[in-house]
């Protein structure tokens, strides 16, 4: 039970926070950590709060609710995989980034909205049903309906991150997006559970604690990048989302508007990296500029005859001097592009992307940057691929608009239209899942 409370009181902090005008999002990722500042305008949004049950997240017209007043990104430190590893780095590093967007908005900021990626998530899809008390559906009977749903045993060492009722199906029609008020007898959901290790929620929630800030929500990178990249079409008809971020590739698919499968595979643009440090003996710093300034996955004839100074501070006149061809740097890049690329295949087979009606791939974060990556991965995806930048918001400075930003700027829709989750419903106490949630999440205990 701790569970649905822990969340459901992070939901009314971020309530409260965005009655009160100010909220910051915070993307914890492996290459950088951004923080924006949002400041809300309570009488420019549409009604209340998660109005429309499952209503789209996507949408432009949503917007006017809310503008970045504050942005600002700072190097990752003490995070690896997506995960935080060093407790003391992490806390400064985003203490150094709330700073700086708060010195640019202009206000102090209490609360934050994090996401991470990484954290092995799993995905998980429930359904529930029950008899309709009335003739007419209620909220109460949808609680019933949300409470009916059979949780897996999903171990002791995760978290529930998510809990969306992406169908609900009265009678014989299905595909209902809101059933309250409709007539019917036989009331049934799919609910989308996504699972993450606790330990990582946990050391994120201590992290922004040790920061003097208030986590008000917490969710998935893969999920917010999805929110933030698919056109709404997209989301409608069916596609997969991927970020290629610096420690890991989150995968989300959506359909009907919602996320219906979420999964990371623990590489990315800092693997890359790592193999041109290593084959070429320099420090990673300096594999980083060869990679982003002369990288690429696809080498023409022209490539064999460029050649790059690899540039070092050894001493030795000699090494620091030596050349690469640029088709040699392609050579390097492009075995380990590829294995992301097939796990990342691999991914999507397993959640069964080959029997959506759609199939749709948009490519972003920082590392799909990499000249050529389309084709490469539209050959080991499938054809229907394209890259993917975030939709504009209100403020937002150009530096933030780039396809590395998806995440941070999916939080920003996020925050203004959250989608209905499991806890926003009151669930009738004496009708709970069948497995017990006390040992749900032991760390709000200590916490809160």
């Amino acid at each position: 039970m701790e569970l649905y409370e822990s969340q459901r009181a992070m939901r009314n902090m971020r309530k409260a926070a965005m009655q009160r005008g100010v909220v910051a999002v915070l993307d914890v990722g492996s290459s950088k950590i951004a923080c924006l500042v949002l400041r809300f305008d309570p009488d420019a949004r549409r009604g209340p709060e998660g109005e429309g049950m499952g209503e789209g997240i996507g949408s432009l017209a949503g917007q006017a609710g809310f503008r970045v007043i504050g942005a600002a990104t700072t190097r990752s430190r003490g995070v690896r995989f997506g995960e935080i590893s060093s407790m003391s780095e992490t806390e400064r590093a985003i203490r150094t980034a709330v700073q700086a967007a708060q010195k640019m908005a202009q206000v102090r900021v209490d609360h934050v909205i994090a996401c991470f990626s990484g954290a092995g998530p799993r995905s998980y899809g429930l359904t529930g049903q029950v008899a309709v008390a009335g003739e007419h559906v209620t909220e109460q009977d949808v609680s019933r309906v949300l409470a009916a749903c059979d949780l897996p045993e999903y171990g002791d060492d995760r978290e529930v991150l998510h809990a969306q009722p992406v169908n609900f199906a009265l009678d014989h029609r299905s595909g209902l997006s809101d059933p309250r008020g409709q007539i019917g007898y036989n009331l049934a959901t799919d609910l989308h559970m996504l699972t993450v290790d606790a330990a990582a929620i946990q050391n994120l929630l201590h992290c922004v604690k040790r920061c003097d800030l208030e986590l008000a929500g917490v969710a998935s990178s893969a999920y917010m990048s999805g929110v933030s990249t698919l056109v709404e079409d997209e989301q409608e008809l069916g596609a997969a989302c991927i970020d290629m971020g610096g420690g890991t590739t989150s995968i989300s698919i959506f359909m009907k508007k919602h996320m219906i499968y979420a999964d990371a595979v623990r590489m990315g643009g800092d693997q890359v990296t790592g193999d041109i440090s290593m084959a070429l003996q320099i420090p990673a710093a300096n594999a980083e500029r060869l990679k982003t300034f002369y990288g690429g996955v696809v080498a023409t004839g022209m490539d064999d005859r460029e050649r790059i100074e690899i540039g070092g501070e050894t001493g030795d006149y000699e090494f620091d001097r030596r050349t690469v061809t640029r088709a040699e740097l392609i050579g390097i890049m492009r075995p380990r592009v590829e294995e992301i690329l097939e796990e990342v295949r691999y991914c999507l087979d397993a959640a069964g992307f080959d029997s959506l009606p759609n199939q749709q791939i948009v490519l972003t974060g920082g590392a799909s940057q990499i000249p050529g990556l389309d084709g490469l991965a539209s050959r080991i995806l499938g054809s229907q691929l394209r890259l993917g930048r975030p939709l504009r918001v209100h403020g937002l400075p150009q530096a933030a608009t780039g396809p590395g930003f998806a995440s941070g700027v999916g939080m920003c829709l996020f925050a203004a239209h959250p989608q209905d989750e499991w806890w926003d419903f009151d669930l009738p106490i004496d009708r709970y899942p069948a497995r017990s949630l006390k040992r749900a999440v032991r760390w709000f205990k200590d916490n809160w």
